[in-house]
């Protein structure tokens, strides 16, 4: 993909950006007691910019923020709901299909929203749901639910675009065997994959799997997560940011760093969703459509693919992944 395209266009022709923002830990404490101050300052400033895409979760403790601001956004007329593309997720201890509706309601009503454009199953892997915070259980004791029933969590999804609380459904942090699964059971196809997409771990065969099912890819963590580090979690010494060959190509074009990865992406056809929350990178992280990179280029920056050995989201980071017999992890992609 090359030249200025805005919009991956999805299965069923809804238009999702091609940039959008991430909302993951962005100043999260808990799900009843979070700092929104600097998430709110960042959604303004976003939108400001000209973001219109946002994507989000359950699991983020970001979709009351994000509500308020995009309540005050379209009562005041500056935008209009149809100019949004919002996206939430299930989260994995709801990954049972009497629970899906009762999630997304919930979701709803913290955005201020009717339906959202995009809702996703955060994780192929179920955990158990427990009486209490389940934040908070998710992160500090997750207990796998080996239960797990793709197929019968995506009918109970499938209703929820029939009843019109989501236009499009799909899935995130699955892999190619397990997107085939729903996809051959499904009355509604997946509209799009989000995985972890970045310069060392690029998802060449997964992107083109999905390609050939007509499912859109969306990246998270696609400058490879910097912030990451800082939460505690054990993940690898990876910097794509950091890389001499990011840092002379960004030289060459007058360009940040940042802005090379997320070009890199874009010119392969993959979303992308960089979290920020200074107004300086959320600028520069959205001007990525004014230029494009040369075929080289693009050349020497897939060959800095390490496959899964670059994955920097690694079982460490997603939460009840180790033994669950839906670990996506243990297939290639």
């Amino acid at each position: 993909m090359s030249g200025k395209v805005n919009f991956l266009e999805l299965h069923n022709g809804r238009k999702m950006p091609i940039i959008g923002l991430g909302t993951w830990e962005v100043q999260i404490l808990s799900k009843d007691e979070v700092d929104d101050k600097e998430l709110v300052n960042a959604i303004d400033a976003a939108l400001e910019i000209g973001y219109r895409h946002i994507d989000t979760a359950y699991l983020y403790c970001t979709e009351k923020a994000i509500g308020k601001v995009l309540k005050k956004w379209t009562s005041s007329g500056k935008i209009k709901r149809e100019d949004l593309f919002i996206t939430t997720k299930l989260p994995s201890w709801a990954m049972k299909p009497e629970k899906v509706e009762k999630y997304l309601k919930e979701s709803l009503a913290a955005l201020q929203l009717s339906y959202v454009d995009l809702y996703l199953l955060h994780h192929a892997v179920g955990l158990v749901e427990i009486d209490g915070d389940n934040v908070e259980a998710y992160h500090k004791y997750p207990t796998p639910d080996v239960t797990t029933d793709h197929v019968s969590v995506w009918k109970a999804m499938e209703a929820q675009v029939d009843a019109g609380r989501a236009l499009s459904i799909g899935l995130s942090n699955f892999n190619a065997r397990q997107v085939k699964r729903i996809v051959n059971s499904a009355r509604i196809k997946p509209a799009n994959l989000q995985v972890e997409a970045q310069l060392y771990c690029q998802q060449k065969e997964l992107a083109a799997f999905c390609k050939a099912l007509d499912i859109t890819v969306c990246a998270f963590g696609p400058i490879g997560s910097p912030a990451l580090s800082t939460t505690g979690a054990n993940v690898p010494n990876l910097s794509p940011l950091a890389d001499p060959v990011v840092s002379e190509i960004a030289k060459k074009y007058n360009r940040t760093p940042a802005q090379i990865l997320l070009r890199h992406l874009i010119q392969h056809g993959i979303a992308v969703i960089p979290k920020s929350s200074n107004p300086k990178r959320l600028k520069e992280n959205f001007q990525v459509l004014d230029f494009e990179l040369k075929e080289d280029d693009i050349d020497r920056l897939d060959a800095l693919d390490k496959g899964g050995k670059g994955r920097i989201f690694t079982e460490n980071v997603m939460k009840g992944y180790v033994g669950h017999p839906e670990n996506p992890f243990v297939d290639r992609y």
